[in-house]
């Protein structure tokens, strides 16, 4: 007698084949999908993007015993973090995520190496998956000058644990514990000429405050043989404030803060974020402000250099149109700025994105200031911003392509990770 499957047994088969088979098919549509917009990446690396944009420079203002400076493209900032620089006497901390280089970062690594000759206390912190392409020749340093490659794995049971898992996404200068730079530019010839950023100098003694940040890193990451550095006595302030995402710790503030800042907005949120993939809560904050009658902008760059995060961006859009919030989409240009300012009051700049890696994931430090000066210079800012974007309405959205609708629906299951 020819041996027979049950028939329970064969539909218990079928029933498993079909969820296997559609997760499988949606895996290789996301897969074939990500080639073609990673090649589409590539093809925009490789155009020239143009070597203008609107920009707004602000004058300084004073925030407590602090002067503030408002940076809003690369020429001017790079070179006043030179001068301070080569003003310095005691100590230099510097920390960036990405540094090139090119023929800037290598202006900035012999300013370096001549304060550490000439007796300055020079430390140094860059991420090392972050300049993987750079050459790693650019890296070496003479022994006067410390320096701290982070690498979020150091040792073989790390890769086990997700709080190791964050890149130091900070980008931090201070200078002899009174002059600080902060914000959202790394140091490279691309983000001086073509990238639209915010960055912010203090010059004061709430300065204090990012060299508490970058030492406390480097205690915490340094090797043995590396000099520990002493802790710098901090000032308080109600109106300039430094705030660390540190994931070792599980010590994520800067999301709260801004939950915090959106659910007491009255009159209006100006917002500029290079990655807008913002969580639920963060989201729903948004929603519920703009249907209280708040007046919710959201600025994004349209291309940005990560083509993914583009997509998974949009697929926010439908929801915050349905419920009044304005979304405007910067042209030409790579806007990379973290930053917010609400009611004429509060503002927000620094080094986190709006999207879980860096919210909830990555080393990040941002300031908050309360401060109606600043906040005008920032909304001066973005409304210089938004004569060089095109806002999206709602029935011209409505009407996209059914192939843009299926890839924003393809990709948002990667909505969560990002």
């Amino acid at each position: 007698m020819a041996n027979r499957t049950p028939r329970g047994v064969a539909v218990d088969v079928t029933v498993w084949r079909i969820p296997l088979l559609v997760f499988g098919g949606i895996f290789t549509l996301q897969v074939l999908l990500i080639i073609v917009l990673m090649a589409e990446a590539k093809v925009r690396r490789n155009r020239v993007p143009p070597k203008g944009f609107p920009h707004f420079h602000p004058p300084p203002a004073i925030v407590s015993c602090t002067e503030v400076q408002i940076y809003s493209e690369g020429y001017r900032l790079f070179a006043a973090m030179l001068e301070a620089i080569e003003a310095a006497t005691t100590t230099i901390y510097l920390e960036t995520y990405i540094w090139k280089g090119d023929e800037l970062g290598e202006r900035f690594k012999q300013a370096l190496i001549r304060k550490a000759q000439a007796g300055v206390q020079v430390y140094l912190i860059y991420d090392t998956f972050a300049n993987m392409v750079v050459p790693s020749r650019f890296f070496r340093f003479p022994p006067t000058v410390h320096v701290l490659p982070y690498r979020a794995w150091r040792r073989p049971w790390h890769i086990f644990d997700f709080r190791r898992y964050g890149r130091d996404h900070r980008k931090i200068l201070v200078v002899d514990d009174r002059i600080a730079f902060v914000g959202g530019y790394n140091i490279g010839e691309l983000y001086r000429v073509h990238w639209r950023d915010t960055h912010l100098r203090l010059v004061g003694p709430e300065a204090d405050d990012l060299g508490a940040s970058f030492v406390d890193f480097w205690n915490v990451n340094r090797t043995a043989r590396q000099p520990k550095i002493p802790m710098p006595p901090r000032s308080w302030s109600s109106e300039l404030r430094a705030y660390r995402n540190d994931p070792v710790r599980m010590i994520f503030p800067i999301r709260s803060i801004y939950i915090e800042a959106i659910e007491q907005s009255q009159r209006h949120i100006f917002m500029t974020q290079a990655y807008f993939i913002p969580d639920e809560a963060i989201l729903n904050a948004l929603i519920r402000a703009a249907r209280r009658g708040v007046d919710v902008r959201v600025l994004v760059p349209w291309k940005s250099n990560h083509v993914i995060t583009d997509w998974l961006a949009r697929h926010t859009f439908d929801l915050c149109l349905r419920n009044g919030i304005r979304i405007f989409a910067y042209q030409g240009a790579m806007i990379h700025a973290k930053s917010a300012t609400i009611d004429s009051i509060w503002s927000m700049i620094g080094t986190a994105n709006l999207d879980r890696l860096s919210l909830a994931g990555n080393y990040e430090v941002n300031m908050e200031i309360f401060n109606t000066h600043v906040a005008h210079s920032m909304e001066a800012i973005f409304h210089c911003d938004l004569s060089n974007a095109d806002e999206i309405m709602p029935h011209v959205w409505a009407r996209r392509s059914w192939a843009a609708r299926a890839s924003e629906l393809l990709l948002s299951p990667l909505w969560p990770f990002l």
